[in-house]
């Protein structure tokens, strides 16, 4: 099979991801954004793994998909505790670390 399809549907949903992540201020929607960069980016890997048919790129998205799954932990509790602290999660309205 061809990777060119793959590929597109990589790069359009990266596209999707970064401008998620510049346009929007929801600090939720942002998260969202930035895990599905990460999954454009293991669909670019799984696509010219299997094209090369090297192993290697299957091997290395585990290791990304580990590092999403800590990422995703550590960046949900961060928000929970910034909604706690100050009853939002738009990105504007939190300013903790200005005197």
């Amino acid at each position: 099979m061809d990777i060119q399809p793959y590929l597109f549907l990589s790069a359009i949903t990266f596209i999707i991801g970064v401008v998620g992540v510049l346009a929007r201020r929801n600090a939720i929607i942002v998260f969202m954004s930035i895990e599905l960069m990460l999954n454009s980016v293991n669909l670019s890997l799984v696509a010219f793994s299997a094209h090369l048919g090297d192993s290697t790129g299957q091997i290395l998205v585990f290791f990304v998909m580990t590092v999403a799954a800590a990422e995703a932990a550590v960046g949900l509790a961060i928000i929970i505790a910034l909604f706690r602290n100050k009853q939002t999660v738009n990105l504007d309205d939190i300013n903790i670390l200005k005197w």
